[in-house]
């Protein structure tokens, strides 16, 4: 079962690097990620590194990853961010990436120019031993088309509030959790669209379902939150103290929650 307790950085908002991460340490959290793309990212690393706060993945970046399955030279430049981001967990020793495979609500179909893309990028991270896990947005052959394409090398970054707000009603885990090797967990309302990022526990989501999922697949490495305080207006009054004690709070009861159906 989990093991660890980690947060994205940048989670309450704009606040300077060595007071997150002295924020993370002083409530527990053992791991992080962070954007690839990040502007400071020799600095997160050194403050992470420093504070002995392991980086699990970085975020590979996904605005314009639509851009991706186009011909031309915008998909070129997209594949690019990507095959960078592959370089910058090599070169960090962050052991993998975390890719969306498409965004928004009518994005285009998989198709033969966005397959070889693919194909280059799972390519340099095999080279560079770093694993790619796809996580889940909206649409379910985008992850059957990476999972089938590269079946002994794409995992799964299973994000639990994209399930709820973007998917509701279909069921990620029962299918891909023998890939799982990444988590993303925030809570929202539910409401179609609503990508809230709130803390867990926080909204309407159901968590004795994220946590038996989780249980049932066997994952050990960390609980990883995925939280943005400026989502929404509800932490607007709270202090960096407060949201990252709550936030802590709320990540180990639900590791609790997943060892109690372990235990069953």
């Amino acid at each position: 079962m989990p093991r660890k307790l980690g947060v994205n950085f940048g989670c309450y908002g704009p606040l300077p690097i060595d007071e997150q991460v002295s924020l993370m340490k002083k409530n527990g959290f053992e791991a992080m990620f962070t954007g690839s793309e990040h502007p400071h990212l020799d600095a997160v690393m050194k403050a992470a590194k420093e504070a002995g706060i392991t980086v699990d993945n970085y975020h590979a970046p996904f605005n314009k990853i639509n851009d991706i399955w186009a011909p031309g030279e915008a998909g070129e430049n997209m594949l690019d961010r990507l095959l960078v981001s592959v370089e910058k967990c090599a070169h960090y020793e962050v052991p993998a990436l975390v890719v969306h495979l498409s965004s928004g609500l009518t994005p285009p179909y998989v198709n033969e120019t966005g397959h070889d893309r693919f194909v280059r990028l799972m390519e340099l991270a095999s080279k560079l031993d770093v694993t790619i896990c796809y996580e889940n947005q909206r649409m379910l052959s985008n992850l059957a088309f990476a999972f089938e394409t590269f079946p002994d090398k794409a995992r799964f970054c299973w994000d639990c509030g994209h399930e709820s707000c973007f998917t509701p009603g279909r069921h990620y885990m029962p299918l891909f959790m023998n890939k799982l090797s990444a988590l993303h967990i925030h809570d929202n309302s539910g409401v179609f669209n609503s990508d809230d990022h709130m803390i867990p526990g926080d909204s309407r989501m159901d968590f004795d379902y994220v946590a038996e999922q989780i249980s049932l697949s066997g994952y050990q490495g960390t609980l990883m939150l995925e939280i943005l305080r400026k989502k929404t207006s509800y932490y607007d009054d709270w202090t960096p103290d407060m949201y990252f004690a709550h936030a802590a709070e709320a990540g180990r009861k639900l590791i609790d929650k997943i060892d109690s159906y372990s235990a069953k």
